[in-house]
């Protein structure tokens, strides 16, 4: 959509200045890192800080404050100071982000944008003069990691990494340099980790073992929020995560940091493994602890050596966040206040948050087609598939990480209730399927059941109605993170890895065929030459 075009193509040679929101950034370096595909990142950022700040004024003129602001012991003040928040961009490159921070967000006492990068310093105080902001926004040349610990006493009220890549890193000292009641804001861009691509690589960055299923994204989603909050709980510490969103190439959190010994224990009830069926994907989500009456109790394991519904066996995984992904209330109200705010991508960042605003909270997620795929039936209208739970009596949603997924609260007897009630309507043939298939047995077995797929009045959900972006087209080829340390003004001067590796296995497999074929005409020659040496003896 045009709205949501990040992507400015220009000749490098001929850019003066680049200009992003109320910012203007001057290119002097190519080695300084410039992602203008980030534009809805850095967005939405404005808009959660604006909030953030707006909350932090109010608490303080009204000298109100809340349980979650009282002043913070380790760090020596409070997260309702009244002269404005503190921020640190511990991964500033060009300073882009903290200079758009200084001009479009209220509330503001001091801005630190920091880089290791000596090139990235320069770049940064050249922008930051330029811009007029030097005021608010400090340059800094520092290790990210050191200056957070440098700062542990002191600390900021918000805390934004933003690297490329794992954040893991960061982490430790992250949560410790965030005042209490502050916010930490964290995006993740190596997505095929995090998607299952690579489970024990995961484990080494997560601590968790990532599963290749159709909620990778929501997956991925909750490792992080997991990994943060082990880092936080070492030092007394727990999370509340405001939103959480999986967008583009990357995902990125947005969650509060609180001070309490007490509270921490309630990680091991917001934790939990994965149990995902080999055969028909069925998961099944197992807390590490549970709590009732303010009493932690060991939970008993929820699933049998072999799956219920098609008898395969389990994998493993997680650990991940099984507590809420999104606070509803401060969605709501940020969506209110987008109405005062400038932004490019203003109606992506609308349809977005209007359908995390909607979603249940019920980890993870089916698509309808691979549901279907698994009988090899045709797939049902989502409209019928979210009539049927309803009609059922139970809720549904989409997630915003996939147009397909189903987020219910429906156990998996039910979910498979509904697919054999759509195949009988649509029978497959079942003579085709191997003995081993699990598609047999889900269709053999009986319905829990009756299934209605009368239109609910419900199944059609206002984000959809509205006609809001809700997942919209990448605007640009190749869209993705770019490369290292680039900068990415000019998309067609970059070589896209994509494109670099288009073909790659095909050629590599060229290139030992047609080895092998040397190497057979070589023997063969080999051999008629010692036949016709035999011949002449």
């Amino acid at each position: 959509m045009d709205d949501d075009r990040c992507i400015k193509k220009a000749k490098l040679e001929n850019v003066q200045n680049l200009k992003e929101g109320e910012a203007e950034i001057l290119v002097t370096h190519k080695n300084v890192f410039y992602n203008p595909v980030q534009e809805f990142n850095r967005d939405l950022s404005i808009a959660v800080l604006s909030l953030f700040a707006k909350d932090q004024t109010n608490v303080s003129e009204q000298n109100n404050i809340s349980k979650h602001t009282v002043v913070n012991k380790l760090n020596g003040e409070s997260c309702s100071k009244s002269d404005g928040i503190t921020i640190l961009e511990a991964l500033s490159a060009t300073g882009l982000r903290s200079i758009r921070y200084a001009k479009e967000i209220e509330g503001i006492k001091e801005i630190i944008a920091n880089d290791i990068s000596a090139e990235a310093v320069k770049a940064i105080k050249l922008n930051i003069q330029h811009n007029g902001v030097g005021h608010l926004v400090k340059p800094s040349h520092e290790d990210a990691t050191m200056i957070m610990y440098q700062n542990r006493r002191k600390g900021f009220h918000a805390v934004d990494l933003d690297p490329y890549g794992c954040p893991s890193i960061f982490l430790d000292a992250a949560v410790q340099c965030v005042t209490n009641g502050g916010i930490l804001l964290v995006t993740a861009t190596d997505m095929a980790v995090l998607a299952g691509n690579s489970p024990e690589t995961c484990y080494v960055k997560y601590g968790a073992i990532a599963l290749k299923t159709k909620a990778c994204h929501e997956m991925a989603l909750r490792i992080l929020l997991q990994h943060i909050a082990s880092h936080a709980g070492r030092y007394g510490r727990y999370i509340v995560p405001l939103l959480s969103i999986s967008v583009d190439f990357y995902i990125r959190v947005f969650v509060k940091v609180f001070v309490s010994q007490l509270k921490c224990k309630d990680n091991a009830s917001k934790t939990g493994l994965v149990y995902q069926c080999t055969g028909c994907e069925s998961f099944n989500i197992q807390p590490l602890n549970t709590k009732k009456s303010n009493k932690f109790c060991k939970p008993h394991v929820t699933v049998d050596q072999h799956c219920k519904h098609c008898r395969h066996k389990h994998y493993i995984g997680g650990p991940i966040w099984i507590g809420l992904l999104h606070d509803q209330d401060f969605v709501s109200r940020l969506l209110s206040s987008l109405d005062n705010l400038k932004l490019e991508t203003k109606q992506r960042i609308k349809g977005v948050l209007t359908m995390i605003h909607e979603e249940i909270d019920s980890p993870l997620y089916y698509t309808s087609d691979r549901l279907m795929s698994i009988i090899k039936c045709s797939t049902p209208p989502m409209v019928l598939i979210r009539s049927a739970l309803l009609n059922a009596g139970y809720n549904v949603s989409y997630s915003h990480a996939n147009k397909f997924s189903i987020k219910t609260d429906a156990p998996n007897d039910v979910i498979w209730d509904i697919v054999r009630a759509w195949e009988k309507h649509h029978p497959v043939k079942r003579e085709k399927f191997n003995a081993d298939n699990p598609a047999l047995v889900i269709l053999d077995t009986p319905s829990t059941i009756n299934i209605s797929f009368t239109v609910h009045p419900k199944a059609n959900p206002i984000s959809r109605q509205s006609g809001l972006s809700r997942f919209p087209e990448n605007p640009a080829e190749n869209w993705g993170p770019g490369t290292r340390a680039k900068t990415m003004i000019d998309v067609t001067m970059i070589e896209s890895k994509k494109i670099k590796n288009q073909g790659k296995f095909k050629q590599k497999n060229k290139m030992l065929k047609d080895q092998r074929m040397e190497n057979k005409d070589d023997n063969e020659r080999t051999n008629t030459d010692l036949s016709s040496s035999n011949q002449d003896i």
